[in-house]
């Protein structure tokens, strides 16, 4: 499609419709088609006119299953209304160029797609790390242009760079392999590109939810093999409501680390090498034992790995009969064990700093008995999320920011697409 073409079709509202279907609210169809024409516009403005495509995937939120994943647990995530969007078109040579919103162009040969520890935690990690992963894989690949914008918050919570490595399989998929690259095969991709590459440690919840998009439930019991289910179910009545206080509490990676390997020490002193391989039963017989072995904060964790997998397949349920009294009751149970026993509010190293856990003891204040809260994702970059009710919202935001001015509050609403190629 010609830009002019584009533009028009926004201004007198003929992608309305989809645009609607996407974003999941149509309040903000003014903001979006204004959003998708400055895009286009920048992108002619960089690369000139012909044919282009826009392609879009969603940040995400994690539901329930804290810290589950990385032991072949059990985890159900969300895809977001707040997304990347990528204007394209071919190009005639093997170069990648890309601008992201006010940042330099990024140009990469398709064909020098080698590791390079200079560029280790860089966006062009990321790039070449997909274009690999997609190469090796035996997909094809060529050379385009790209102008990039996002409305996902910069950081943990929303997962923006597992998006924007979604985007770039979409992109790939889309311009030279006819959409054919599954939704899997692109977030397994973009973990690798992300641990490879990038050198970042993370599990494949965050790519998997955006590449897939809705209610996700995955069991990583064969990790390289997940069982990938769409929950077709979503909350109308409610808002996702995610607080990043903007206190991280220790070293992320580190602490993120300590998780894996203190649950993995657990396993390994029962006789296998994840927890999703031990019997709870047997765990449970045995703590006297591993308190000699193991540490006391070890065992915690642990404890919460297996009420929380269970929970995992109750909100499941819950999601499919749209039972949200059980949800509400089984997300505070979630945030009540990732706080005890997870522990994964604060780093021990940097006690006095509460701002997550003085976040979650005002929500539970503010929120009535038919909304919840608990702790984010990974927990210690200082985020949580809640299910508020929509009627709600304005009163638990300006409560919110009250208490923490320069915190970043985002409300959201489920999306039922990963990434796609919108035109």
């Amino acid at each position: 499609m010609q830009k002019s073409e584009l533009v028009e079709k926004l201004k007198n509202g003929s992608l309305d419709n989809i645009l609607a279907d996407i974003y999941s609210d149509e309040n903000k169809l003014d903001y979006q088609n204004a959003r998708y024409i400055a895009a286009s516009e920048k992108f002619e403005q960089l690369y000139g006119g012909g044919d282009i495509s826009i392609f879009s995937a969603p940040g995400r939120v994690e539901i329930i299953g804290n810290h589950t994943d990385h032991q072949h647990g059990r985890v159900i995530a969300a895809s977001v209304n707040a997304d990347a969007i990528a204007v394209v078109k071919k190009s005639d040579d093997a170069l990648v160029k890309i601008v992201s919103g006010d940042n330099p162009e990024i140009k990469i040969d398709i064909n020098a797609l080698d590791i390079s520890e200079e560029e280790e935690k860089s966006t062009s990690a990321l790039i070449k790390g997909m274009l690999n992963g997609l190469k090796g894989m035996g997909y094809a690949l060529g050379g385009f242009c790209a102008y990039i914008t996002s409305d996902i918050p910069i950081g943990s919570a929303f997962a923006s760079s597992a998006a924007f490595e979604t985007l770039i399989g979409n992109i790939v998929s889309g311009l030279f392999n006819s959409m054919k690259i599954s939704a899997k095969e692109i977030a397994q991709i973009g973990q690798y590109s992300e641990n490879i590459y990038f050198g970042k440690p993370s599990g494949l919840m965050d790519q998997m939810t955006c590449s897939v998009g809705g209610f996700v439930f995955i069991d990583f019991s064969n990790p390289a093999e997940p069982k990938i289910e769409k929950i077709e179910s979503d909350l109308p009545d409610y808002s996702i409501c995610v607080t990043d206080t903007k206190n991280v509490s220790g070293d992320l990676n580190s602490e993120y680390l300590m998780i894996v390997s203190e649950m993995k020490s657990i396993a390994t002193e029962l006789g296998k090498e994840f927890l999703n391989d031990v019997d709870k039963d047997e765990f449970e017989k045995n703590i006297a034992v591993l308190r000699n072995k193991c540490s006391d904060r070890a065992i915690l964790r642990a404890m919460h790995f297996f009420s929380e997998n269970e929970r995992v397949l109750k909100v499941s349920k819950a999601l499919k009969k749209e039972d949200l009294e059980k949800f509400i009751k089984l997300e505070k149970e979630s945030g009540n064990s990732s706080f005890m026993y997870l522990q994964n509010v604060c780093s021990p190293t940097e006690y006095l700093k509460q701002d997550l856990s003085l976040a979650l003891a005002i929500s539970e204040q503010v929120l009535t008995k038919e909304e919840a809260c608990r702790i984010h994702s990974q927990g210690f970059s200082g985020v949580m999320e809640a299910f508020v009710k929509n009627e709600n919202v304005d009163k638990y935001k300006a409560r919110m920011e009250e208490a923490f001015p320069d915190c970043i509050f985002s409300v959201m609403k489920v999306r039922k697409y990963g990434g796609i190629q919108v035109v």
